[in-house]
């Protein structure tokens, strides 16, 4: 991967993202991995992508073999218990109105969730999500890019979600501001209610401990694994997470193995159309044909 100019930022191009959701994805335990991650990006993608009013929709497909110092330990803030993923989603909507002509059709997408989902759980974010720094040029990733790239979950020491969400921020602008990290996405979801289950799929699990209620997360990207560890065990770090055992009560790290973008600014990509491994070797083989007007039109429509 060859470096990249850490004075680009294109942060900016997220903002467009009024309310967002994530949703964490847990397999069923008797999918196999590749069989579940090969419907989940297309059959399941693309199947989303078309839901209308949709603005936003990438899969973070997470990897649970990868080398296990993904994110310091801090004395007193202990990993999640029983906390295994296999991946995070955004769904996002320039609008209110947006969001519920979604809502209104989306019961043909809960309806697919039970042939390879255990568990999902929609954390809410009525106000968007905020991206404070992204150098990485790409706005459309479908893939493993090479970067290296993890989702920190977060869950609050006390009841003051106001002040949890005030030094989650506080930290991710400090880590926004250093070389070493490409990217900062922050989320800081509402306090997910049991009583009140999302996604409404049936016969998925959509319930979490009282540990997991209260949460946010992090979503980071360096140039390598070497880069991020030189920097978590660096002083930068340590100055950063001053006050983090006051506010968090646990932390778990995910490792990300391919990020994968279905819509975009209210945009099909091409995986959105065609699937993500369809869309691989349309763009492998350069078959420029068949990211033209008229092949998109007729396979989004079945006119030509």
């Amino acid at each position: 991967m060859p470096k990249i100019s850490i004075d680009q930022d294109y942060a900016a191009r997220d903002a467009s993202i009024a309310i967002n959701s994530y949703t964490t994805v847990l397999r069923r335990p008797r999918v196999p991995h590749e069989l579940f991650a090969t419907y989940w990006r297309d059959v399941h993608g693309p199947l989303c992508s078309r839901i209308p009013g949709l603005a936003w929709y990438v899969q973070n497909h997470f990897d649970r073999e990868q080398d296990a110092h993904l994110w310091p330990n801090v004395e007193g803030v202990t990993p999640f218990p029983d906390y295994e993923l296999d991946g995070g989603v955004e769904i996002g909507f320039d609008s209110a109105e947006d969001q519920a002509v979604f809502n209104e059709a989306s019961h043909i997408l809960f309806a697919d969730e039970q042939n390879m989902f255990e568990g999902t759980v929609a954390y809410a974010l009525p106000e968007g999500s905020r991206t404070l720094v992204d150098r990485i040029p790409d706005a459309i990733p479908n893939a493993d890019d090479g970067f290296d790239r993890i989702h920190v979950h977060l869950g609050a020491a006390g009841d003051d979600m106001d002040a949890f969400g005030a030094f989650l921020t506080g930290f991710a602008e400090t880590l926004a501001a250093e070389p070493a990290v490409l990217k900062v996405r922050l989320h800081l979801p509402e306090r997910y209610d049991n009583a009140d289950p999302a996604p409404p799929a049936p016969n998925v699990n959509h319930l979490v401990p009282p540990e997991r209620s209260a949460i946010g997360i992090l979503e980071l990207a360096f140039e390598t694994p070497l880069t991020r560890r030189a920097f978590l065990e660096g002083d930068a770090f340590a100055a950063a997470a001053q006050g983090l055992l006051q506010h968090v009560r646990h932390s778990t790290a995910f490792a990300v193995s391919g990020v994968y973008t279905y819509v975009r600014d209210k945009t099909l990509t091409l995986a959105g159309l065609r699937g993500s491994r369809p869309a691989q070797l349309i763009e492998r083989l350069g078959a420029n044909n068949q990211a033209a007007d008229d092949v998109r039109q007729l396979i989004h429509t079945g006119k030509m």
